[in-house]
């Protein structure tokens, strides 16, 4: 069954006046590409409202995410951390620093390197992240609202190519 036509939207509005501006353009990419950027600032503003809900900061989720993706016993050196979450090893340090004060995080010898440390999730760190996450979910399944599960399912298979694209 086919959707209804759509409302124009405020994309709709900025591509119309680059075509009429710029008729010499094709601005076809900024049909997806303006919303994918608009649709970002969104899950960005849901994302600190989930995590600042739960007393996290978005990096805080980021590093303790990470440890808690890994299982029991939820810990991985600084870095693997360094590599899950994108940043610096002088960074990923002073947010170590940062959770362990806060009691979310713990250092503790690695029983397989005698010179290696492992970063290992507390208890209070598993249950602040585990309910930010719920968190996130709730926010995330509203924004995906509008869409049945097959076009969920069809973005997901297209934004995966648009990133692999993006990332070679």
């Amino acid at each position: 069954m086919a959707r209804p036509a759509q409302e124009p939207d405020e994309v709709d509005d900025i591509v119309a006046a680059w075509k009429r501006e710029r008729p010499d353009v094709d601005v076809s990419a900024m049909q997806v590409l303006s919303r994918v950027s608009r649709l970002a600032r969104h899950l960005d503003r849901a994302r600190k409202q989930a995590f600042a809900a739960h007393g996290l900061e978005t990096w805080e989720f980021d590093v303790l995410s990470a440890l808690r993706r890994t299982g029991p016993p939820y810990d991985l050196s600084p870095g693997r951390l360094v590599a899950e979450t994108m940043v610096t090893s002088g960074t990923m340090t002073n947010r170590v620093d940062r959770l362990v004060d806060r009691g979310l995080v713990q250092r503790r010898p690695d029983p397989h390197d005698r010179r290696g440390v492992l970063v290992s999730l507390t208890a209070t760190g598993r249950r602040s992240v585990d309910a930010a996450l719920d968190e996130l979910l709730d926010h995330e399944r509203t924004i995906l609202g509008g869409l049945d599960a097959g076009e969920a399912s069809r973005l997901a298979d297209a934004l995966r190519t648009l990133a692999r694209n993006v990332q070679r």
